[in-house]
């Protein structure tokens, strides 16, 4: 459980110190989140002085939680200090109707809970003054007065379908404000409070056993937590609790045999783990993928291009310059960037990834575990993005550079379709495909041939796209993966602008076709340029299947084109001359159905034609 060991390290490397006001916070042992609905404030001696419906964007509320609270479904389990209104409030039965009318075993469960902590020898004068004001017993008519709970008329009970933030207002969650002389305090914020909690809930744990994870003997837990992938989740990554399934039965008499995990080791990796989660974790349906440092040290995101992944945002004009615009400045970036991180790093540092998904909605399954050394991790990024990267265009900063791929965009173009503007692909997809890209771009295994091949079946059907952005986005894409399947095949790198040294059929016949795309287009007026569809595209897809009688089809139809362009026709029927002389008469006659190389061809004699030879060098 070597996973479990990396998320215990990153927790007490980081608990204790001061995070950024934007920064998500580490959850202390015995303490959970949820999410309040209604804010109370009330004076160090229990008296009333104000509340207030919370907004959904500051709803999440750090509480104290004991092992068996933290984990309630059904039944009766008070939290220790912030709760929902049917445990704190004493009059709430005089306002509710149905079942939910008689809450004197929550509140009597709450009450007797909140005043042990106040006897003990951890008590802290936040419980005293929640105690003095909920003894009372007249929360829910304060909140009434307040204006926070709204009663119906004629009744005088809770008002039907009346919410606060989205939440029907019997079931609101309430959190804690303190009115000092000096200030108001926000408890679930408060350290003092917080420590004060973690000590009188160790006194309430149980024997110690062998902690299987740490390997000392400790306070152990049943109840691990949940709340892993976002706050109202209700799924686990440990659990003990089948007891009439297949968890253990067979090979043990009971849980206790089976595993035994401290509660503070438990709470510790969970807390990390969450916190990494909410950090710089990336959700994709039921999935979160995670990727971490040792020690929380910059690393470069394994998930992302590189332009995206580097501070390209919003440059001034003066250095626009530094955008990668050529495969020599890109290469020398791209260098720099990476020799940077690792110098930073220790040599002994590790980089975890880590895939959490949902295997039912009760369980949490790591669908995916990896650790690397640094070094090795940052050879295999450097890797990706050096073999993937073409030349395309960027609609972030529109501009064409040179720039790999995201792995969300390689899935999104070879699995999806286009929804309107934008080409989408539906979630489970994404996320089964993700993880596999994900192990290419870590691990240096090979790019799955399925994923090249249906890019390149996408590229070659551009009538499936109405927006021709698209169609170019999967067409750049298709050329970033065909060059980097040929380079792990050993058939060499390929250029990203026109090569005129490369005599394959099928790079030469891609050639031809981005000549008659272009020649027709430009032979239209601007109304037509918007409305027609050149033959080029209209048979692209039978072109890549069988080139040689397609083209005469293509080229029948270009010569009125090519005439209406005057002088202008004689370079586009000199191209096609060039082009066709590299063939001989057996390959050009040849009917099989291209290689993936065509669309490298299409795509660079298209920048050809626009650029002009002006960055043959590069």
């Amino acid at each position: 459980m070597s996973w479990t060991d990396e998320l215990y390290k990153i927790y007490e490397y980081n608990s204790d110190r001061e995070f950024e006001p934007n920064e998500p916070v580490m959850l202390p042992v015995a303490h959970s989140t949820a999410n309040a609905q209604i804010e109370l404030t009330i004076d160090l001696d229990g008296n009333f002085k104000g509340a207030r419906a919370v907004e959904k964007n500051e709803a999440v509320t750090v509480i104290p939680a004991t092992e068996d609270s933290a984990t309630r479904s059904s039944g009766i389990c008070a939290m220790p200090y912030a709760d929902k209104l049917i445990y704190i409030g004493g009059d709430y039965s005089q306002y509710a109707e149905g079942k939910k009318a008689d809450n004197s075993g929550h509140f009597i469960n709450y009450m007797n809970q909140l005043r042990k902590w106040l006897a003990s020898e951890y008590s802290h004068p936040y419980v005293k003054a929640l105690y003095l004001y909920l003894d009372k017993k007249c929360l829910i008519a304060d909140l009434v007065e307040a204006g926070v709970i709204k009663t119906d008329e004629t009744s005088g009970k809770f008002k039907d379908k009346e919410k606060i933030t989205g939440i029907a207002q019997e079931d609101a969650f309430v959190r804690i404000k303190i009115q000092t002389a000096d200030t108001v305090i926000e408890t679930w914020k408060d350290k003092s409070l917080q420590e004060s909690f973690i000590s009188f809930n160790s006194d309430l744990m149980g024997e110690k056993q062998l902690c299987y994870a740490s390997g000392e003997y400790a306070a152990a837990t049943y109840k691990h937590p949940s709340k892993i992938r976002n706050s109202g989740d209700k799924a686990k990554i440990m659990s003990t609790n089948d007891e009439s399934g297949f968890t253990y039965r067979g090979r043990f008499a009971d849980k206790e045999q089976a595993v035994s995990i401290g509660y503070e080791y438990s709470q510790k990796i969970h807390n990390a783990l969450r916190w990494l989660r909410e950090k710089q974790g990336k959700t994709i349906d039921s999935m979160n993928v995670i990727v971490w440092a040792s020690a929380m040290q910059e690393i470069p995101k394994c998930s992302e291009s590189f332009v995206d992944d580097s501070d390209f945002d919003d440059l001034p004009a003066e250095k626009e310059a530094e955008i990668p615009s050529t495969v020599p400045k890109y290469m020398d970036l791209l260098h720099k960037r990476i020799f940077g991180i690792r110098e930073k790093l220790s040599p002994n540092t590790k980089v975890m990834i880590m895939g959490l998904d949902a295997a039912t909605t009760g369980r949490i399954n790591i669908s995916m575990y990896s650790e690397l050394e640094s070094s090795r991790y940052l050879d295999n990024i450097e890797k990706w993005h050096s073999e993937t990267a073409w030349l395309r265009f960027s609609s972030k900063l529109k501009k064409k550079m040179v720039n790999s791929f995201s792995a969300y965009d390689i899935i999104k173009y070879a699995l999806g379709t286009e929804q309107g503007a934008f080409v989408d692909c539906d979630k489970k997809v994404m996320r089964d495909n993700v993880l596999r890209l994900l192990n290419c771009i870590t691990n240096g295994a090979r790019l799955p041939d399925n994923i090249v091949n249906a890019l390149y079946q996408k590229a070659s059907t551009p009538l499936a796209y109405e927006n021709y952005y698209n169609h170019r986005s999967v067409l750049e894409t298709a050329c970033g993966m065909i060059r980097k399947q040929r380079i792990e095949k050993g058939k060499g790198d390929v250029s990203m602008g026109y090569d005129p040294s490369i005599n394959d059929r099928s790079y030469l016949y891609g050639c031809l076709l981005a000549i008659a795309d272009k020649a027709e287009s430009e032979a239209y007026d601007e109304q037509e340029r918007n409305a027609r569809i050149t033959n080029a595209r209209r048979y692209w897809n039978a072109f890549s299947q069988r080139p040689y009688m397609t083209w005469g089809i293509i080229e029948e139809r270009l010569r009125p084109y090519l005439n209406k362009l005057g002088k202008a026709q004689v370079k586009y029927s000199k191209w096609i001359n060039e082009i066709t002389s590299k063939m001989d008469v057996s390959a050009f006659a040849d009917n099989s159905r291209l290689e993936p190389m065509y669309l490298l061809g299409y795509h660079n004699f298209t920048e050809y034609m626009y650029n002009g030879n002006t960055n043959k060098e590069e």
